[in-house]
C-alpha cells in the first residue's frame, strides 16, 4: 500500500471544496498518509451504532468524525479567506518552508 505525501498538517484551517459538506471550514485533527485522507473537526460526522458488551451494558449511538479525502479540502489563506494550494520554498539556510501558492506568503 503506497504512502501518500500530504501537504496539510495538524491544526491547519481548511475548507471543503466538494461533497455534501461543501463550503464548511474546520481544523485538521489528524492526517492519514496511507489512506490519503485527513480528519477535519466537525466535518463528515456519522452515527455509529454500538452493541451492548460486557464492559458497556447498554448499546448506544455515537457520533464520530470520519476522514475525508485530501483532494476535497484546501487550506484557507488567512488574508483573503479563500482556498489556496500549498507550495514549498527553500531559503538560504536550506530550510524547507510551506507557502501559499496564491500569495507566496509563508504558512505559520
Amino acid at each position: 500500500m503506497p504512502i501518500f505525501k500530504i501537504r496539510l498538517k495538524t491544526n491547519d484551517k481548511v475548507i471543503v471544496l466538494s461533497g455534501k459538506e461543501k463550503g464548511k471550514t474546520g481544523k485538521v485533527i489528524s492526517t492519514h498518509p496511507k489512506l490519503n485522507k485527513v480528519t477535519v473537526e466537525g466535518i463528515n460526522i456519522v452515527k455509529k451504532h454500538i452493541k451492548p458488551t460486557q464492559q458497556n451494558k447498554v448499546g448506544s449511538i455515537k457520533e464520530i468524525t470520519k476522514p475525508i479525502h485530501v483532494s476535497k479540502v484546501a487550506i484557507i489563506e488567512p488574508t483573503s479567506k479563500r482556498p489556496s494550494k500549498i507550495g514549498y520554498l527553500i531559503d538560504k539556510e536550506g530550510n524547507k518552508k510551506r507557502i501559499y501558492k496564491k500569495t507566496g506568503k509563508e504558512i505559520v
